[in-house]
């Protein structure tokens, strides 16, 4: 069973350990929003593409039998 601390105890291991974290500079933010951003658009353009190709066949096969 985990042992109860103290809430300041907490804090002050809550304070050490963020403090040991490495931040991303604003540059490396930026890029990996653009580079997250630039590939949303790509699948985007994509599954939209072969969706309506997608449908375009089944509308083509469905539509042969009549």
């Amino acid at each position: 069973m985990a042992s109860k601390s103290n809430p300041f105890t907490f804090l002050q291991q809550v304070r050490s350990e963020t403090a040991k974290v490495t931040w991303p500079s604003r540059r490396e933010t930026m890029i990996s929003t653009i580079m997250v951003l630039v590939m949303v658009v790509f699948a985007s353009v994509f599954f939209f593409a072969a969706d309506q190709l997608i449908g375009w066949i089944l509308g083509y096969v469905l539509h042969a039998g009549n």
